[in-house]
């Protein structure tokens, strides 16, 4: 079953990122150190997780109270159990797509850059920072 929260996120880190997912995962994973788009795909894995595992207790919680099953004192504890971990799945769900929410929405893509003449003859000086006009006061 699609969800979509974690459809969304998807969507949201390649419209960031400008490519497919699988092409950011390949891209990830080729990085050795950690960044950004590493955090923001570990956080949609989750988030995916999170609803596989609850499509899977939903389904097993359908098989423990179908119609034609007897309710018995071990399966009122199955019964407990999945729907504990139903909760425990929407809990995790939810926190994880707050947070990775959150971030991308801090998250703009940046303009391409225009290439000019003086841009490629020197582009160390359009990367320097501006200085002040007027020095610093000093007691």
């Amino acid at each position: 079953m699609p969800h979509d929260t974690s459809r969304l996120i998807a969507e949201h880190i390649e419209s960031l990122y400008g490519r497919p997912r699988a092409e950011l995962e390949a891209h990830a994973d080729s990085t050795s150190h950690p960044n950004m788009l590493s955090a923001l795909l570990a956080a949609h894995t989750a988030v995916e997780f999170a609803e596989r595992d609850l499509d899977f207790q939903l389904q097993r919680l359908r098989q423990l109270t179908h119609p034609e099953r007897e309710v018995s004192r071990y399966t009122a504890g199955h019964l407990h159990d999945c729907a504990r971990r139903i909760g425990e799945a929407v809990a995790v769900r939810d926190t994880q797509a707050q947070h990775v929410t959150a971030v991308l929405q801090s998250l703009h893509r940046a303009p391409a850059v225009e290439t000019t003449p003086a841009a490629t003859v020197a582009p160390s000086v359009l990367a320097a920072p501006a200085t002040a006009a007027t020095p610093a006061r000093t007691r």
